[in-house]
């Protein structure tokens, strides 16, 4: 049959299995939203209030399903608002396919109005991307753009359509994905050397990172903690991949990390990465952490290997597909002692009393695990409220708590929580933030209150730019430079303008029961928490330090 260019790339969206998309219309894309008025019985498009927001929504789908985030955008200034989006899935790793709509062939390079070349904007932050001026293409480039995202390490493509393209016809037929590229092979050999390490080791700890999550190794990760008798730290972007109330589990490890986390990777003689990079929030000073230890990377990126610390041994491939093979090789184990030593470290933790008539986080995020569903999603921005959330939240499922973590991007949370709605409407799920990333995104609450989503926003409200002020509070003085925010926002009176509701919280009573009538109400809605701006995220391991200087009290 013959189709127009638009018609392709809905009917390649449906080849993939794509039903949601997000996005913003424009004047070069207005042929593609036109075909998906169209298609709108099989493909739901979500109107956001800014580009930046439709492509952390994607992003945000993508993470909480496992599936590849779609976003729409048109050319010029809707194309660059996807770009700290598009970043921000490819320092996460996040498949996800960007598709814009550029200006006419005949004016490509004659600076017509809206004119960008989005193409070299993203080379630096897209796995690929492709610049269809020719119909010919087209079909290859948005088959070719959902391969490459979900093939290897996953990652953003960006596939830029000129006007006429969308217009043009050409033949197609519809047909099968193509097929992924093949996973990397893991020998025999590597699974022998593998096992060896770890029958030597007194004791071992595994280090789990995103690429493990990624891998949907989490079953995997569980039988080798339990065979191999192996206690285990995890990165920000592997939160959530093991049970909390694991005593295998010793928590988030790096700058913000539990003592136990750190204390067991600087008294290890075996640490093995598990789809994990050493990044500089975790090995902070490369001569001293884990300085005891021998060092295994299993990594599905042979760039990722040895970039950071050097290690004794390495493979690239999947995560999952190493363990599932290592683990028909390794025998039971005990290394009891080790863990032993290791709840004693757990038992080091800060125990959080909050000062009276003072809401403190770690009540906040108490009460938030006590009332919701086990089954919740978290999303966050990025801050301290990011960190206390990795510290606190009571985690029970993978994929359950989205974060930025590679890029740090304020002003993720909304749209991603958007993202994790729209895959998951019959889910709660909670976006917690502080009030300087809340500010940076807040539009998107129009999203939420016109598609009736009813996710919770709870705002860590303390009036400063809560991690920069702690950093200058330690580290410069006490000089707070721009971090101590004059604003004037009533949250309350803000979302109710928009059509949700609000509430604001003082004492962790008054959020308690804030809580339960945003569990009840079943639509957007704000709590305003009230918390006190001194409060630091402990323990903290100044950048470029080691467990040596970590601030404990």
């Amino acid at each position: 049959m013959e189709l127009t260019g638009s018609q392709i790339v809905a009917e390649v969206l449906l080849d993939h299995g794509v039903d949601t998309v997000f996005g913003y219309p424009g004047g070069t894309a207005l042929n593609i939203y036109d075909e998906l008025y169209r298609y709108s019985d099989k493909i739901h498009h979500v109107l956001t209030a800014h580009e930046q927001g439709a492509c952390h929504a994607a992003d945000g789908y993508a993470r909480a399903t496992g599936k590849t985030g779609v976003v729409f955008s048109t050319s010029g200034p809707g194309a660059t608002n996807l770009v700290t989006g598009i970043a921000t899935a490819y320092m996460d790793s996040i498949p996800l396919v960007a598709i814009t709509a550029n200006v006419p062939d005949n004016l490509i390079g004659r600076d017509a109005f809206q004119e960008v070349c989005i193409t070299g904007v993203t080379m630096p932050i897209t796995k690929h991307n492709f610049f269809v001026n020719r119909i010919e293409d087209l079909e290859h480039s948005l088959r070719e753009a959902f391969r490459i995202a979900n093939s290897g390490r996953k990652g953003p493509v960006l596939v830029d359509i000129t006007k006429d393209v969308t217009a043009a016809k050409i033949k197609f037929e519809n047909k099968a994905p193509y097929p992924l590229t093949p996973l990397p092979t893991v020998s025999e050999d590597n699974i022998l050397e593998f096992v060896k390490y770890i029958n030597k080791s007194e004791k071992p700890v595994l280090y789990i990172g995103g690429g493990a999550m990624a891998s949907e190794a989490w079953d995997e990760v569980q039988e080798l903690m339990d065979k191999a008798d192996i206690p285990a730290v995890h990165t920000l972007m592997a939160t959530g991949i093991m049970r909390y109330d694991d005593d295998k589990n010793l928590g988030l490890v790096g700058m913000h990390g539990a003592v136990a986390a750190n204390k067991a990777i600087d008294q290890a003689d075996l640490i093995i990465a598990l789809g994990a990079r050493f990044s500089d929030r975790v090995a902070q000073d490369t001569r001293k952490w884990g300085r005891k230890a021998r060092k295994i990377q299993i990594d599905i990126d042979i760039s990722e290997i040895g970039k950071n610390v050097a290690v004794d041994m390495s493979c690239v491939g999947d995560v999952k597909d190493f363990l599932s093979k290592a683990l028909l090789e390794i025998n039971d184990a005990d290394h009891e002692a080790w863990l032993a030593s290791c709840r004693e470290w757990k038992k080091c933790e800060k125990i959080v009393k909050a000062k009276p008539d003072n809401l403190h986080p770690a009540e906040i995020l108490d009460a938030v695990c006590d009332l919701v569903p086990e089954d919740t999603y978290y999303v966050t921005d990025v801050g301290q409220h990011q960190m206390w959330s990795a510290q606190y939240i009571r985690h029970t499922e993978p994929r359950h708590f989205l974060t930025s973590g590679g890029l740090g991007t304020m002003g993720f949370g909304y749209g991603a929580a958007i993202g994790a709605q729209f895959a998951h409407p019959d889910k709660q799920v909670v976006h917690i933030t502080g009030d300087g990333s809340f500010h940076m995104n807040m539009n998107e609450a129009c999203t939420a209150v016109t598609n009736g989503l009813p996710i919770i926003t709870v705002i860590m409200d303390n009036r400063v730019l809560g991690m920069v002020y702690q950093w200058q509070n330690l580290l410069y003085g006490g000089r707070f430079s721009n971090t101590i925010l004059e604003r004037k926002t009533d949250y309350v009176k803000v979302i109710e303008g928009f059509g949700g509701k609000g509430y604001k919280a003082t004492t962790v009573e008054e959020f308690r029961d804030a809580m339960k009538k945003a569990l009840e109400d079943r639509c957007p809605v704000w709590i305003d928490c009230q918390i006190d701006r001194e409060e630091r995220v402990l323990p903290f391991i100044p950048a470029g330090k080691s467990v040596d200087d970590a601030i404990i009290d």
